[in-house]
């Protein structure tokens, strides 16, 4: 009896190992988070093909925003840092070309009203979200009505051409009225007469073959978005138009500068 108890204190006196579990865990994570730090510090050739292909689909549906030839070596040092620079310069470049051509289309606007002789009736203005083409209800509707006039169709298939330009941009297309009620047969109230002209005139835009519908909408506001004081004639008559909006695809909150073409 005594034999078997000096063989279990024995025993009981081998050094515990349970620090083995939680010191191998913690070596593995060790480990893990090297390996992680390794491959942000290192990109090779076909990690940055991978991240261009991203870039490119998000910025310009693959058509090139980066060109891993001619911007990066297929050496292992680049940075982090010179991906973002390479990305912001052309995000500037195309900011500065979107700007470009919106001052193009802006001046063809202009020189149309002036030779038709509509400056009364059309205003357009460019800033950071859009450019949009103001149109009076005079130059569009009888009064009343959402039926485009004939001469005004005219207008519209004009835009509608020099809307070819920016295919891949999205238009709207909004109808706004004064805050004088209207209740006829056709219109319960000035939510429907915006919303059916706006409509109808997009849809004269849409009969251009070459303007993709999808990146069209249109919406009636009603006397709820007035643009002057509906307290007199004339601010009431600023206060019924129709807009097409241009939206930017790159809009950035610090403008950027060109010089218009004269």
């Amino acid at each position: 009896m005594r034999k078997k108890s000096k063989r279990h204190q024995e025993h009981e006196e081998h050094a515990d190992e349970s620090w083995l579990l939680p010191y191998s865990d913690l070596m593995t994570l060790l480990l893990a988070m090297f390996i992680v730090l390794f491959g942000m510090s290192n990109i090779d050739s076909q990690k940055f093909q991978e991240m261009s292909d991203a870039f490119n689909s998000v910025f310009t549906g693959g058509s090139g925003v980066l060109d891993h030839n001619s911007m990066v070596s297929t050496n292992e040092n680049t940075s982090m840092d010179d991906i973002s620079n390479a990305l912001n310069r052309k995000m500037n470049d195309l900011q500065r070309k979107e700007e470009e051509n919106l001052v193009a289309l802006k001046k063809q606007l202009d020189e149309y009203i002036e030779q038709h002789g509509l400056s009364e009736q059309l205003d357009t203005n460019l800033n950071q979200s859009q450019l949009m083409i103001t149109i009076s209800d005079i130059a569009l509707f009888p009064s009343g009505e959402a039926e485009v006039k004939p001469d005004a169709r005219i207008l519209a298939k004009a835009i509608a051409r020099m809307l070819e330009k920016f295919p891949d941009y999205e238009v709207f297309v909004s109808g706004h009225t004064d805050n004088i009620p209207i209740s006829t047969n056709q219109f319960r109230d000035n939510w429907d007469l915006s919303s059916v002209r706006a409509l109808n005139f997009m849809k004269i835009l849409l009969l251009n073959d070459q303007l993709d519908p999808k990146m069209f909408i249109a919406t009636g506001n009603g006397e709820y978005r007035p643009v002057a004081s509906n307290d007199t004639s004339e601010g009431r008559s600023q206060n019924r138009r129709v807009e097409v909006s241009i939206i930017r695809k790159y809009q950035d909150s610090a403008a950027v500068q060109v010089t218009p073409v004269e």
